[in-house]
């Protein structure tokens, strides 16, 4: 007897912690951005993107220019190897092994500098979205706004989408300053 009226108890109090969470998830009212979009089509997101093609453009041509300095000394080497004395083939694998660590750096360096500046340039993105994210988010009375890129949703209702509306406001934000 004793068991049953603790078994009733439970499911009572099961039923009725169920019904409390499902009011209150009818009451959440949430938003969703895709930030990945929001950095491709706002006037800033592709000035970034622009921004990082272009230092990456750049680094690989350092690059290739030092590849081409590498063939040319290796073909050289094996192309005048009888012709050479001890000393000049010395001196050409010596220049040849420099290139080689030269080239090394300047890629490591390269895949450095690229990390360091997409991340200075996205944490600005960032620190400028936010405020207009969390100025929809209050005036549309929203609780929550996921960012659909890193919260893995695999649906959600186009209407609670903000990202068009975010993207309108960032690039009217970056245009406000220089109408000025």
């Amino acid at each position: 007897m004793m068991k049953k009226t603790l078994f009733v108890a439970l499911a009572a109090f099961l039923t009725a912690a169920l019904a409390n969470t499902a009011l209150a998830q009818q009451g959440l009212k949430m938003g969703v951005i895709n930030s990945q979009e929001v950095l491709e089509k706002s006037v800033e997101g592709k000035r970034v993107i622009g921004r990082l093609q272009e230092r990456e453009r750049k680094s690989t041509s350092d690059v290739a220019k030092l590849d081409e300095d590498i063939r040319q000394l290796e073909t050289r080497l094996s192309t005048q190897r009888l012709t050479l004395s001890e000393e000049a083939a010395l001196q050409l694998n010596s220049d040849l092994d420099r290139k080689r660590k030269e080239r090394a750096r300047t890629a490591e360096d390269a895949v450095r500098d690229i990390q360091e500046l997409q991340f200075r340039l996205y944490s600005k993105l960032q620190s400028e979205l936010l405020p207009i994210i969390e100025q929809l988010g209050k005036e549309r009375g929203l609780d929550i706004i996921l960012d659909l890129t890193k919260s893995g949703a695999v649906y959600f209702s186009p209407q609670i989408d903000v990202t068009a509306e975010v993207i309108r406001r960032y690039d009217a934000s970056k245009a406000a300053p220089a109408a000025k």
